[in-house]
């Protein structure tokens, strides 16, 4: 039995409380923004369509009506292009939309949860686990077993035990 029958875009529409990510990749490239990720790169500045995302308006609308969103991503430094680019204009886009954003780095320490997937938590009762190919490109997400939420809040526990809040991290670290 899966955690959950809705999909990844039902759950962004109906959780009730908090929706949490943790994301333990160096390189989503082919996954959105991908026009925007170029323009980073080029040294062009962020275009419209990125700014207005409709993942903003998802975001909005959960933090305007009291819900939580959060992630931590799992991340050392020196940081790679794509990080430099979601953490400087995606993180700080969301940000002002109410998500909330931590850093784990393990530059200076280990990774306390080095087999944990990426994932979406959601209230704390439904898992996606987020697939990926070697190149950043979203492959998908699977339902994890309502047996297996437990690992999942281990995870997000852990991460958060070990984070700090992003808004610090970028000001000792951003570039």
């Amino acid at each position: 039995m899966t955690s959950s029958s809705r999909t990844l875009a039902e759950w962004f529409e109906t959780f009730e409380h908090d929706a949490f990510r943790l994301e333990t990749l160096d390189d989503y490239s082919q996954s959105g923004g991908i026009d925007a990720y170029h323009a980073f790169l080029a040294g062009d500045s962020q275009p419209d369509s990125y700014k207005s995302a409709p993942w903003v308006d998802t975001v909005r609308r959960a933090t305007e009506a009291g819900k939580r969103m959060y992630r931590v991503h799992i991340l050392s430094r020196p940081l790679t292009p794509y990080l430099r680019f979601e953490l400087g204009w995606g993180y700080q886009r969301n940000a002002a939309a109410g998500e909330e954003f931590f850093i784990l780095d393990t530059t200076e320490q280990g990774n306390p949860i080095p087999d944990a997937p990426d994932f979406w938590l959601f209230d704390g009762r439904a898992v996606g686990a987020m697939a990926y190919d070697s190149e950043g490109k979203y492959l998908g997400a699977e339902f994890v077993d309502a047996d297996r939420i437990s690992e999942f809040l281990a995870y997000r526990d852990t991460a958060l035990a070990h984070a700090e809040p992003f808004a610090g991290w970028w000001a000792k670290h951003g570039e």
